[in-house]
């Protein structure tokens, strides 16, 4: 039978609210009261004797002391953990002052509130952009437009040396780039010497930032573009145009030169082998005259009338072979004599090319047999 039923039996002993003559709802107060000292007795606390309302409440204090310093205990060692990647280094700054020692890369401690750990990665390659106008060597004004790429050389000096290293790193590169294009001819600056600024505006900054001890290290400086301003950008186009067509027709004339210089000495040394071969040609043929002259002489003071007849029947031959009509004067009367004409432009013809022949292989006279035989075949016709 429930305690709160009518005939339970003593309703006192089974309320748990404790003894009650009246009806009402519990008193709260000491509902708070027994819950306490229920928990101080989980906690390792008991009532005192004799207690009193808050006997038991120093106890349960110190336990929940304990247990809130243990939670910040454990959170705080937690915030001191953390991990430094391969391409990162770190420094560490003690209440402000930093440590000799870097953080190289792993798992880690430090104190929270105490150290202060900067981390940075120092393998990256970093670009930076710089564009600016100024005047060349021969007061014309000119845009560069380049980029700066770098990278942490030394951790602690771009931490700690210098408050903002990007900014230190363009006002250098500014300066050098002043400094370089400032002596430099604009038509330098435009065209071949392009490279070469770059390699100039490099070493300039980088012994800039290294007097600033910046920890940065310039690896490359990429010229992107360099240009006139753009109000007077079309002259400039236009002279570079001209500039470009005067290189065209000169490599055209060259290669013009080149083609025509070797035709004409070609030209002019196979004139001069001609000439060379003519004139040995007419020192040897004169030769050959002469030499068939003394030989003819010779015959002749031997021979005479021999002699006369020969060169007779020879002049004779040679003014009829060109000659396709012959007309024969016989003495004592009006006989025609034929002759045949159709050998003797055969034999005109060959004549003509062993003559060639001859003329440029003896020096003296060469008698073919058809040559004999012609004169041998004329005197039998004037018998």
């Amino acid at each position: 039978m429930a305690w709160n039923e009518p005939g339970g039996g003593n309703q006192g002993d089974k309320d748990p609210w404790g003894n009650r003559n009246d009806e009402g709802p519990p008193d709260l107060d000491e509902a708070f009261k027994k819950l306490q000292q229920n928990l101080s007795q989980m906690f390792g606390g008991g009532s005192r004797s004799g207690g009193g309302s808050g006997g038991s409440s120093s106890p349960l204090n110190m336990n929940l002391v304990a247990l809130g310093g243990v939670v910040v205990l454990l959170v705080y060692l937690a915030m001191g953990v953390y991990t430094v990647d391969q391409q990162e280094r770190g420094v560490v700054l003690r209440f402000g002052k930093a440590l000799e020692e870097v953080v190289l890369p792993g798992l880690h401690w430090n104190p929270p509130l105490i150290d202060q750990v900067i981390i940075e990665n120092v393998t990256r390659v970093r670009s930076r952009p710089h564009d600016s106008e100024m005047l060349t060597e021969d007061e014309n004004i000119v845009k560069v437009k380049m980029t700066v790429q770098y990278v942490i050389k030394d951790i602690k000096s771009f931490v700690l040396n210098v408050r903002d290293p990007e900014t230190s790193l363009y006002q250098a590169t500014e300066s050098a780039l002043r400094h370089v294009v400032g002596s430099t001819e604009m038509h330098d600056v435009l065209t071949e010497g392009r490279a070469l600024l770059g390699l100039d505006v490099k070493e300039r900054t980088q012994s800039y930032i290294d007097s600033y001890g910046t920890g940065i290290q310039v690896t490359q400086v990429n010229v992107d573009e360099t240009a006139p301003p753009d109000a007077v950008r079309a002259a400039f186009d236009d002279v570079i145009k001209a500039r470009e067509d005067e290189v065209r027709f000169r490599n055209e004339a060259d290669a013009y030169a080149n083609q025509v210089v070797p035709e004409a000495r070609g030209e002019a040394q196979r004139m001069l082998e001609e000439a060379q071969a003519y004139k040995e040609r007419v020192i040897a043929q004169s030769r050959g005259e002469a030499e068939r002259f003394n030989k003819l002489y010779a015959e002749y003071k031997a021979a005479p009338e021999v002699t006369k007849t020969r060169l007779y029947l020879d002049t004779l031959e040679s003014v009829m072979s060109n000659s396709t009509k012959v007309m024969v004067d016989v003495d004592g009367g009006n006989n025609i004599l034929y002759l045949p004409l159709d050998k003797i432009m055969e034999q005109s013809r060959s004549n003509a090319a062993s003559y060639s022949d001859s003329d440029a292989a003896s020096d003296g006279p060469n008698y073919s047999n058809s040559q004999n035989e012609s004169r041998t075949s004329a005197r039998r016709e004037r018998r």
